[in-house]
Formats: structure tokens, C-alpha cells, sequence
């Protein structure tokens, strides 16, 4: 086992030393043996700097597991209150519907209806609230074609005094029916009588 371990050894030192170079890469190589001989290996930088690096992000990442295990802790209790919630507000759910009653004592239903009646009150607010906002609505759009309507009856009133007032100006400017116009009334003719001569006609 000893010849194994000074075998396996160089290989190891040698291939970190190979890794080293082909890579550009800093290497740290510590390997005690069973007797607790120490052997290591680091490249051109220094072994105390390589791990201080290591210890730096080693911290770095155990802070950032912690973190993480306390967030999942964190979302694990907060799902464990959602759900007691969610199970408290379904079993309300189902007494305010008159649902697993037989359970429930006295003072719970009293305060169950308690709380019936004040929501009833606060209902019947708004649903009345509601409904005068809709009777104001419908006032205002009763009003509005009211004024509407008013509106065109007084342009039809103006539109027929306009054509009446054409109609009169029409008639006005329009010639007589009759072609002749007499002035003075016919004299009456005896026919078959004598004639009789006006005064001063004598002889």
C-alpha cells in the first residue's frame, strides 16, 4: 500500500504540475499519507494565497446556500400559514352558507350572524346606492331628450311660419286669374225697346 501511494502520488503532483502549465490555471495540491506525511504542490503563486481564495469563495458559496435553505424554510412556513388560511376561510365559507352547523357553538353562531346582518346592511347600502345613481342617470338622460325634443318642435314651429310666410309671398307676386280688369260697370243695352236718346239730343 506505501509503494501505491508514492506511485499514485508522483502521477498525481505530476499531473497537477501538467494542468498547470497547459492551462495557465493555479493549482493547490495537498495529499497526506496514512503515517501523516504531508505532500503538496502549488504553482508559481503562493500556497497561502490559493487558499485564501478558496476559503473566500467557499465562504461564498456556504452564505449563498444558507440563504437559499432559508428562503425555501421562509417559503415553506409561509406556504404552511396560506394554507391553515385558505382552510379557516373555506370552513367560514361553508357555515355562512348554512353548510357543517353541527359543530359550531352557540356563541359562534351568534357571531356568525352578527356578522350575516352587517354585511346584509352593507349590501342593501350599496345595491340602493346603486339604484338612485341609476335613477339620476335616467333623470339627466329624461332631461337631456326633453331639451332635445323642445329643441326640434321649436325648429318645426320656425321651419312652418318660414314656408307660410314663402307660401304668402308667392301668392303676393302671382297675376290675376281673370285677363281683364273692368274698371267701370257695362251699360244696359235695350234691345228691342226704342231707343232713347241722352238729354240734349232732341229733334
Amino acid at each position: 500500500r506505501q509503494v501505491t501511494f508514492c506511485k499514485r502520488r508522483s502521477g498525481l503532483l505530476k499531473k497537477a504540475h501538467e494542468i498547470s502549465v497547459l492551462c495557465d490555471a493555479e493549482v493547490a495540491l495537498i495529499v497526506f499519507s496514512t503515517k501523516g506525511k504531508l505532500s503538496e504542490y502549488s504553482t508559481d503563486a503562493c500556497m497561502d494565497r490559493i487558499l485564501e481564495r478558496y476559503e473566500r469563495y467557499s465562504y461564498a458559496e456556504r452564505q449563498l446556500t444558507t440563504t437559499d435553505l432559508e428562503t425555501h424554510g421562509s417559503l415553506t412556513l409561509e406556504h404552511v400559514k396560506l394554507k391553515s388560511r385558505i382552510e379557516v376561510l373555506e370552513r367560514n365559507h361553508r357555515h355562512y352558507m348554512g353548510e357543517d352547523l353541527d359543530s359550531v357553538s352557540l356563541k359562534e353562531l351568534q357571531n356568525f350572524e352578527q356578522q350575516l346582518d352587517t354585511s346584509l346592511k352593507k349590501i342593501r347600502s350599496r345595491k340602493n346606492q346603486i339604484m338612485f345613481e341609476s335613477i339620476s342617470n335616467l333623470q339627466s338622460k329624461g332631461k337631456a331628450l326633453q331639451d332635445q325634443n323642445n329643441l326640434l318642435a321649436k325648429k318645426i314651429d320656425e321651419e312652418k311660419v318660414l314656408a307660410q310666410q314663402t307660401q304668402w309671398a308667392q301668392q303676393n307676386h302671382a297675376p290675376n286669374a281673370s285677363p281683364f280688369i273692368l274698371s267701370q260697370p257695362l251699360r244696359t243695352l235695350n234691345i228691342g225697346g226704342a231707343y232713347a236718346p241722352r238729354g240734349g239730343d232732341e229733334g
